[in-house]
């Protein structure tokens, strides 16, 4: 039996060998985590100094986001060009379809900037994963969701504190309500615990295990695809390319809708910072 082709580094497992199919004597080389590592481009792994290909398709993805919507707003025209009217529909949908909708337009309009650059940037991270050449989805990566479900986080404690002081914050944090009677105590803590610890968690996560598991099912068909084209497998591979392209168009839906969860979180979050406690 064959093994999979590895690099220099032991933890650097290739997708598959070229010569790799179900009759030629090597096992289906099934992605795991070891497609999701990824050698440093420059620097060292060792020193946690370096720099690589997520973070590469990070850095491009904020060039791209900035150079949109600096090439369609730069010369603004009452009649818009195509691009414009492009960035400006996408614009217009973040602020009046979610934060206008959750926050209303007087306290939600000092936020849309926030918004719509959440919403832009997770979905550009989210469309690396079916760009050819790069083919992988940063947010898929716990790093980068926790990055953007921490700062979100610190803004929604913050407000809160600055809108409600320290006791209001506390009874906004804890779901105080007198009315619960002899279930108060436990009921306040769960809330705390729900609302300060695993909120920020499953904001990220909830992301996160999206472009993991929708990556993962990709990477499965395309690798199965190329492994079943020897003999009779050629039937089976076929099936295989149709699933990919199936996949590619569920998984093109699933970027956006997770790019629209996370920054309509957001805003509930936002909103419940800004809220009269009940």
């Amino acid at each position: 039996m064959k093994e999979p082709a590895v690099s220099a580094d032991p933890t650097q497992v290739l997708a598959f060998e070229t010569d790799c199919h179900i009759f030629s004597g090597c096992g289906f080389p099934a992605p795991g985590l070891h497609s999701f590592l990824f050698e440093p481009l420059w620097g060292d792994a060792d020193s946690n100094l370096y720099f690589n290909k997520p973070m590469l398709l990070a850095l491009l993805g904020s060039i791209v986001i900035v150079g949109f919507f600096w090439a369609a707003f730069r010369k603004p025209k009452v009649v818009p060009g195509k691009l414009q009217m492009v960035a400006e529909t996408g614009y217009d949908f973040i602020r009046r379809g979610i934060v206008y909708e959750t926050l209303g337009k007087r306290e939600g309009e000092k936020y849309v900037p926030l918004v719509v650059s959440l919403f832009f940037f997770v979905w550009m991270m989210n469309l690396w994963s079916i760009i050819p050449v790069a083919q992988f989805p940063v947010t898929a990566i716990i790093a980068y969701p926790a990055v953007l479900a921490i700062i979100v986080y610190v803004l929604w404690v913050s407000l809160t504190f600055k809108r409600h002081g320290f006791v209001g914050a506390f009874k906004n944090f804890t779901g105080y309500d007198k009315s619960l009677g002899p279930v108060l105590p436990l009921a306040m803590l769960i809330e705390f615990f729900s609302n300060l610890l695993i909120r920020p968690f499953t904001h990220a996560v909830r992301l996160f295990a999206n472009m993991f598991a929708g990556h993962t099912l990709l990477l499965l068909f395309t690798i199965a695809s190329w492994y079943l084209l020897n003999g009779i497998g050629f039937a089976y591979a076929g099936v295989s390319f149709v699933m990919t392209i199936v996949m590619t168009a569920f998984e093109l839906f699933i970027q956006a809708l997770q790019a629209y969860v996370f920054v309509l979180l957001t805003c509930t979050y936002i909103q419940g910072a800004l809220a009269k406690h009940h």
